[in-house]
């Protein structure tokens, strides 16, 4: 990995706006898009739902490339999804280009994890988007639990999305952010305001993608916000993979997948994943099985 720039972005190519508008379901919209409130829930709602969070370029042993050129590459043109890297640093170029003032952040992830674990402070990205109505967090890359809205920050109420309630929770100068699922509220990573740069993020990214005891490169961690649930597929060695349905209003429903014919079908019909450049990939989830 070379590290080459300073500041606060990548080099500067331009995002292929009219593209990725496209690819989320709302041709022709920067056309018509004001950096306000409103326009910021159309895109992350529509984000959310058309650009996977996946990691098999990890999984396969591909690198991860976190420029402009390679983001339009393989999440606008590619029908791929990405990481939390991936896919806020796209939606961050997208609301720069529409006008947004916008900060990269960054958390320590706490899913699933004991109340006293403690993470790494770039393990997560996320986006503070400054609006007239307050500080706004905007996060199309937290997998399973990926927010589909905006969150106001200073508020510390319960805060709708379409996918359900979240709150941000303040402990100390840090905020946590937790989302509910069913009765449950869990909590996904703790954040602060302290803005982080690009370097910061391509040295966490690669730190991830070549870690030997990386989840992300033993695992599979996918996930998609669909209309009215969400879809997730998990996997490790010799565990086999399996696709969970969450319904917002409901029950959630898991099936087993047992190869990785089945694998490859439920990325391509659930994840809207194009794999026709991973010629590798089924190999590779033979890992699973």
């Amino acid at each position: 990995m070379t590290l080459t720039h300073d500041g606060a972005a990548p080099p500067k190519t331009a995002v292929d706006i009219a593209a990725y508008f496209r690819r989320i379901g709302l041709s022709g919209f920067e056309e018509s898009a004001a950096p306000d409130l409103a326009t910021l829930e159309q895109i992350v709602a529509a984000h959310a739902q058309s650009i996977a969070y996946e990691n098999l370029d990890k999984f396969t042993g591909r690198d991860v490339h976190l420029d402009v050129a390679a983001l339009n590459a393989k999440l606008v043109h590619g029908g791929r999804g990405g990481g939390c890297y991936e896919n806020n640093m796209l939606l961050r170029h997208v609301l720069d280009a529409l006008g947004y003032r916008t900060t990269g952040l960054s958390g320590r992830v706490l899913w699933n994890l004991p109340e006293d674990a403690v993470m790494p402070r770039l393990g997560h990205m996320l986006v503070r988007v400054d609006l007239p109505e307050g500080p706004h967090l905007v996060d199309v890359g937290f997998g399973s639990l990926t927010i589909t809205g905006a969150l106001a920050i200073e508020s510390h109420a319960e805060q709708d999305t379409p996918h359900g309630p979240y709150r941000l929770r303040p402990d100390g100068p840090d905020y946590v952010v937790e989302g509910r699922t069913g009765e449950q509220w869990r909590r996904m990573y703790r954040f602060d305001l302290s803005e982080q740069l690009y370097p910061d993020y391509e040295m966490a990214s690669w730190y991830s993608s070549h870690y030997p005891e990386s989840m992300f490169v033993s695992e599979l961690v996918i996930g998609r916000a669909g209309a009215g649930c969400r879809y997730t597929m998990s996997g490790g060695v010799s565990r086999g993979a399996e696709l969970a349905v969450h319904h917002v209003d409901g029950p959630s429903e898991r099936s087993s997948l047992e190869s990785p014919a089945a694998v490859r079908a439920a990325l391509e019909e659930y994840f809207l994943i194009d794999l026709s450049g991973l010629p590798d990939l089924d190999f590779a989830l033979l890992r699973l099985f």
